[in-house]
């Protein structure tokens, strides 16, 4: 059974995972991964696999779950989401941007995450692809 925030997390990513207009198999997978690292059950598998099967805005993340540390994980993993479909577009790069302040995170804060994040998934690629 996974913890309130850990859903949190995992449901904020949606919107990026739209951010082209389409849920890539690859952003599925990688969603579905979070799923099994936070325990996720087969009924709260189901409730996200319904969450992220319409496209969502940055609106719909729910802040009042994340706490500080929460947001700042989100972005991170936001980052490698971004890149598993191998196009790190410019429109995910602005909905990080984006994100970021929607996750009230300070922008040297955010650049400096997203910049480490993005480093990591650039080490990571033969795992994401």
């Amino acid at each position: 059974m996974m913890h309130v925030q850990d859903k949190a997390i995992v449901r904020a990513l949606v919107p990026l995972a739209w951010a082209d207009g389409t849920l890539h198999d690859r952003e599925i997978e990688m969603i579905d991964a979070l799923l099994d690292a936070y325990g996720a059950d087969t009924e709260e598998r189901a409730e996200v696999k319904a969450y992220a099967s319409e496209q969502r805005s940055l609106d719909d993340i729910d802040l009042q779950s994340l706490s500080a540390e929460d947001r700042r994980v989100v972005l991170q993993h936001a980052v490698l989401l971004a890149h598993v479909d191998g196009d790190f577009s410019e429109e995910e790069q602005a909905l990080l941007r984006s994100m970021a302040t929607q996750l009230r995170i300070p922008d040297d804060e955010s650049k400096a995450l997203i910049t480490s994040a993005t480093e990591r998934a650039n080490r990571l690629q033969s795992l994401l692809r």
